[in-house]
């Protein structure tokens, strides 16, 4: 019970980016950005809740800079038509290194964090309370985004146009959809919850500031919005499995202490091989066979994810 306590903990973070690339992508952009703008808003939610002593002024800070990150990757595809894998990547860099700079003065520092915060009533339900109800606002929330997207994108007027924007923005266009305004918009807000996954890393999940504090889990999803077939609901799948690895692999370091150095990296990898498997040809075409399966692999990605759309 407390392990499955701790995987769902461990996996907030990653249940905000995933639900924000996914809605930035279904718009049909792709912030390849997420590694970098993760750990900048780490770092400057850390900072601002050092410097102010307020955890919310933290999230906000954060989430501002990535949402500023987001904007720029919006603005770089729209207006002026770059490529966004080359401009989210530059800017990847460019985040990673400025979290690392200036992020210095901050190293091993100590600040206010999210509290726990049980909710009365159902933390003590059986089980469930446990699992479910024991934890915090950052975790909470979690639950919040994965709900509110899935809602949002499946059973509102809104979330479909959202998702016509993504499939056929010239059709959009012609209903009346301002295509590249709503492509602004919501990435926008996807980049917004990547800035609440990054302060929720070294406000709750991590408890702090150091170089590297973040890395690599923008990759991961990155690869869990795929694995996830754009669905939120399956895409926190991926996230909870990844959440249960990273718990396997702390709790084998003292059964296997020769690989310590290796354990670590290991969900990592497992996900990335996961992720291999399941678009692999051979599993496609036996998902083909199976519609079970299909249902369970998801989708397939927006069809005008990653093309600018322009006003003929």
């Amino acid at each position: 019970m407390a392990e499955l306590a701790s995987i769902i903990a461990a996996a907030s973070p990653l249940i905000y980016a995933v639900v924000g690339e996914t809605i930035t992508e279904k718009a049909g952009v792709i912030n390849l950005s997420l590694d970098g703008s993760i750990m900048l808003s780490a770092m400057t939610g850390f900072a601002a809740s050092f410097i102010t002593g307020s955890v919310w002024l933290g999230f906000g800070a954060a989430v501002v800079v990535s949402a500023l990150i987001a904007a720029l990757v919006a603005f770089a595809s729209i207006e002026l038509r770059l490529n966004q894998i080359a401009v989210g990547f530059v800017l990847f860099l460019l985040a990673a290194r400025l979290s690392s700079f200036l992020g210095n003065p901050y190293v091993g520092q100590q600040a206010a964090h999210v509290s726990p915060m049980p909710i009365p009533g159902l933390s003590s339900i059986p089980f469930f309370g446990k699992v479910l109800f024991s934890h915090n606002l950052s975790v909470y929330g979690s639950y919040l985004a994965l709900i509110g997207s899935y809602l949002f994108l499946y059973r509102t007027r809104r979330g479909l146009e959202l998702q016509g924007v993504g499939e056929r923005p010239e059709a959009a266009f012609a209903r009346g959809l301002p295509v590249n305004r709503l492509r602004y918009l919501y990435t926008v807000i996807g980049g917004s919850l990547v800035g609440v996954a990054g302060a929720a890393f070294s406000l709750d999940v991590k408890l702090g500031w150091r170089d590297g504090l973040t890395t690599n889990f923008g990759w991961i999803s990155l690869a869990i919005v795929i694995f996830g077939g754009w669905n939120p609901m399956r895409a926190a799948l991926g996230c909870y499995l990844f959440g249960a690895l990273q718990l396997t692999a702390l709790k084998l370091q003292p059964v296997f202490p020769a690989l310590s150095q290796i354990l670590p990296v290991m969900p990592f990898v497992l996900m990335i091989l996961a992720l291999l498997l399941v678009y692999m040809d051979a599993f496609r075409h036996l998902a083909d066979r199976r519609p079970g399966l299909r249902r369970l692999l998801g989708g397939e990605p927006p069809s005008a994810i990653g093309t600018a759309f322009r006003r003929e």
